[in-house]
């Protein structure tokens, strides 16, 4: 007796299904208490947003931003766009309507550079399935990605400095030496800021004893 062939629905090929589009980061919780003992990755600061700035004038490039990520969500600490009032929102935005400085730990690509330790360059995220289906390429229009991760003097990766454009890049061998070098001069300022504020705590302790 020959049995009815099953009716199974047609579900076309989607070649991102299966793949993990946000890595599981099972450091965050050391990094978060790291970022606490610095005191940076929760809020602005100049000295960032100066960085940005940097990064966006080096690599020439719309947007740059400092980011330190913990379990839940990526912060901007340091942020750079042309105009900031009309700047494209990456993230909910404050009352003053400027763009946020916070942004979803699924959205973006930083979170993959922190998994990783290395640099990520994306020339085109919409030549790689695995990044193209990222909520940041059709909520926000971003086309071409490039960080490096900010490991300091402990081992740890609190963040990344990155670039990103509405366009396709070719950044080239030259774009990947140049993100690295920053992210490296950003981890020997936060050393610096680290060392600054261990000394006014000695200072602070010699001065009650």
């Amino acid at each position: 007796m020959k049995h009815p062939a099953s009716r199974v629905p047609y579900v076309p090929y989607d070649p991102t299904r299966r793949l993990l589009l946000t890595p599981e980061d099972n450091e965050a919780p050391a990094r978060v208490a790291r970022l606490r003992e610095l005191g940076i990755g929760s809020s602005p600061l100049p000295a960032f947003d100066d960085f940005a700035r940097k990064l966006a004038s080096t690599t020439r490039t719309p947007y740059a931003m400092v980011n330190f990520i913990d379990e839940k969500r990526q912060y901007f600490a340091g942020l750079y766009a042309p105009d900031l009032d009309k700047a494209v929102e990456l993230g909910p935005a404050p009352p003053s309507g400027r763009p946020g400085r916070v942004m979803a730990r699924d959205h973006g690509y930083c979170p993959h550079v922190v998994v990783r330790r290395k640099a990520l360059v994306l020339e085109d995220v919409c030549d790689y399935p695995r990044f193209a289906g990222n909520p940041v390429v059709d909520e926000i229009g971003i086309r071409s990605y490039m960080g490096a991760p900010l490991i300091d003097r402990t081992g740890m990766t609190l963040g990344t400095v990155c670039v990103v454009d509405l366009e396709p890049r070719p950044w080239g061998r030259e774009g990947l030496a140049t993100i690295k070098s920053l992210a490296a001069e950003l981890v020997e300022q936060i050393h610096h800021m680290e060392d600054q504020q261990q000394q006014r705590q000695g200072q602070r302790q010699s001065d009650a004893s």
